[in-house]
């Protein structure tokens, strides 16, 4: 009996122990989320209590990335509409005279196996005939005619010509080298011409968005090197106390937070304010040309990129600055 107490009270203490480690996990877990929840709000009720200075930075911050938030948008808009001008511009390869009807709807099947080929149309001469007499005017002058000069056509789209041009300039050789062909009609001019356009933009946002990058962190942490001046007193005090690094630290990084959290908000409504005001005049545009086309806004995907780069450049160019200047407030002795 004696024994079966011992053993109920050594698990009745194991018990115990890990219910106090339980515990003590838990309370540090609540404490270290209450201080961060404190720096949090904290923080931003010390930025509301200067509203000039903090609505002046939101709005250079928000600014600058606007700018390279729109700049992307608009290439991506660009390149919708070269997607669409890409789908209106064929490959015609016109076959020779003798080739029959029969044999260049062969030819078509076999150049549908062609991986690099997305689509291809067979237009026979007479269809081509009568597509010419219905939009040139000529159709009384052409029923003249003894016979039909006009060639069988195939009508090809490249699976992308503005990805890769070597695919596409492989397949114009392979299209010219078919004993059937006797003309491919392509001008490569606008498609060069139209790449080296997109390259040259892509590389400008890259660059537009690196520089501006540098701009904000800049900001961000001059003005947070400006609050930590303001506050200098106040860290010594702590210093005094025992401080660490780290506790001070923490509300000026979520000072840094809330400013690129704000900016990036106020930058994702001001592009979207742009876009919606052009949208009307240049669906009207596009109207006029019979085109179909829709301004790209920002997708959710690329709503939280912008999110997420605002907010990490604000809490690095606070963080940059933290690193170097609270090593030089050291408490007067």
């Amino acid at each position: 009996m004696g024994d079966w107490l011992k053993i109920g009270m050594k698990q009745s203490g194991v018990k115990s122990n890990h219910s106090r480690l339980k515990d003590n996990v838990s309370y540090k877990i609540n404490a270290y989320g209450a201080l961060h929840a404190q720096a949090l709000f904290s923080s931003l009720g010390r930025l509301i209590r200067n509203p000039v200075t903090f609505a002046m930075t939101v709005t250079v911050l928000a600014v600058a990335l606007a700018l390279a938030a729109g700049f992307f948008l608009l290439v991506a808009n660009v390149q919708q509409l070269t997607g669409a001008l890409e789908d209106s511009n064929h490959v015609s390869v016109f076959l020779q005279p003798h080739v029959t009807e029969k044999q260049g709807r062969e030819l078509a099947n076999k150049l549908r196996e062609d991986t690099r080929i997305s689509q291809v149309t067979f237009i026979s001469k007479q269809q081509a005939l009568e597509e010419f007499k219905q939009y040139s005017g000529f159709g009384e002058v052409l029923n003249v005619l003894e016979s039909n000069p006009l060639p069988h056509v195939i009508q090809i789209l490249p699976e992308s010509m503005l990805s890769d041009e070597s695919l596409t300039s492989d397949l114009i050789i392979k299209l010219k080298n078919l004993p059937e062909a006797d003309f491919v009609q392509m001008d490569m001019a606008w498609l060069k011409r139209l790449q080296a356009m997109i390259h040259l933009a892509n590389r400008g946002v890259l660059i537009l968005s690196v520089v501006l990058a540098l701009g904000i962190l800049f900001i961000t942490g001059n003005t947070i090197r400006l609050e930590l001046q303001n506050s200098r007193d106040e860290i010594q005090i702590a210093q005094l106390v025992g401080a660490t690094h780290a506790f001070i630290r923490r509300p000026f990084l979520y000072s840094g937070f809330w400013y690129g959290l704000i900016a990036g908000a106020v930058a994702w409504i001001l592009v979207s304010l742009m876009l919606l005001l052009i949208q009307q005049p240049l669906d009207q545009l596009i109207g006029l040309y019979e085109g179909q086309f829709r301004v790209r806004f920002f997708s959710f995907k690329e709503t939280v990129m912008l999110f997420m780069i605002s907010v990490g450049l604000g809490v690095s160019g606070a963080w940059i600055v933290l690193h170097s200047q609270i090593q030089q407030l050291k408490p007067e002795k």
